[in-house]
C-alpha cells in the first residue's frame, strides 16, 4: 500500500512539460518540416518529374524500397501532413495495388497510432479531469460504441485524417480499440487509390512529357504540371464509402433498438 502511495506521489510529482514532451516533439517536427518546404515535394509533379530514378531504386532495392516507403508514410502520417492521396497512389503506381495497399495501411497504423499515443499522453487524461457534463456524456457514449464510431469515422472521407488521428485519444478510446478500427477501416480507401495509382502511370507520363516539353519552348516561364486530382475522388467512390460506413454503425443502431 505504501508503495502504491510513494508511486502516485512520484508521477505527480514529475515536472508537467515531461507529459507534454511527446506532442511538443511531434508539433516541432511539423514546423521544422513546413518551414523547410518539405511537404512541397509530395506532389504529382516530383513523382512523374522523379519517376524514372524513383523505378531504378526499387528495381534494385525491392524490400528496402517498400521498408523505406512504409517508414516514410509513418512518419507522414504522424506529422499529420497533408498529401495522403499522392502518397497513397504513388505505392500503388510504384509497387502495385496489393503491395502498395499493404505497405501504406501498415505504415499509415503505425503513424496514426503514434499521434493517438502522443495526444492521450499528453492532453487525454487532462481533457478526461476537466471534462464537463457535455463531454463526459460524450466520452460515455463514444466508449460504449468505440470500435463501430471508429470504422465509421475512418471509412466517412468527409473527416480529416489528422483529425481522426487525435479525436480518439481525446474521447478515452482504448489503443487496440484504435488500432485494429485503423487498420481495418482505411483498408477500403487505401485499395481503391492504390489501385487507381497502378493505372495512372499512362496519364502521369504524359503529363510530364507535355511540361517537359512546354520547359524547352519559349514559354518557359508559364508551365504548370497539371493533374486533376478531383478526378480521382468519383461519386460512385463516395457513396460505396458513405454505405460501408452506415454499414459500421449497424451494432450501434441494433444496440439502441434493443434497449427501447
Amino acid at each position: 500500500m505504501e508503495d502504491q502511495v510513494q508511486q502516485t506521489t512520484e508521477v505527480e510529482n514529475k515536472p508537467v512539460w515531461k507529459k507534454y514532451l511527446p506532442l511538443m516533439a511531434i508539433v516541432a517536427f511539423m514546423g521544422i518540416a513546413f518551414s523547410q518546404g518539405w511537404h512541397n515535394y509530395l506532389s504529382f509533379k516530383e513523382l512523374a518529374l522523379n519517376l524514372d530514378n524513383l523505378r531504378s531504386f526499387i528495381s534494385a532495392n525491392y524490400i528496402p524500397a517498400i521498408l523505406l516507403y512504409t517508414l516514410a508514410y509513418a512518419v507522414l502520417t504522424a506529422l499529420s501532413f497533408p498529401s495522403g492521396i499522392v502518397i497513397t497512389v504513388a505505392g500503388g503506381l510504384l509497387f502495385g495495388w496489393f503491395v502498395g495497399t499493404f505497405a501504406t495501411v501498415t505504415g499509415a497504423t503505425i503513424g496514426a497510432t503514434i499521434l493517438f499515443l502522443a495526444a492521450k499522453t499528453s492532453l487525454g487524461e487532462h481533457l478526461k479531469s476537466k471534462a464537463g457534463p457535455f463531454l463526459e456524456k460524450l466520452q460515455k457514449g463514444f466508449e460504449e460504441n468505440a470500435l463501430s464510431y471508429m470504422f465509421f469515422l475512418r471509412l466517412v472521407p468527409a473527416f480529416p485524417f489528422w483529425l481522426v488521428n487525435l479525436a480518439p485519444a481525446l474521447l478515452g478510446v482504448k489503443l487496440s480499440t484504435y488500432f485494429i478500427a485503423t487498420f481495418f477501416g482505411i483498408i477500403p480507401g487505401t485499395l481503391a487509390f492504390s489501385y487507381v495509382g497502378q493505372g495512372l502511370e499512362s496519364v502521369i507520363v504524359a503529363q510530364k512529357e507535355s511540361y517537359e516539353a512546354c520547359l524547352a519552348g519559349a514559354n518557359a516561364a508559364t508551365c504548370k504540371f497539371e493533374l486533376d486530382t478531383s478526378s480521382l475522388v468519383t461519386t460512385d467512390l463516395l457513396i460505396a464509402f458513405a454505405l460501408l460506413a452506415a454499414v459500421s454503425l449497424l451494432p450501434v443502431a441494433i444496440k439502441k433498438f434493443r434497449k427501447q
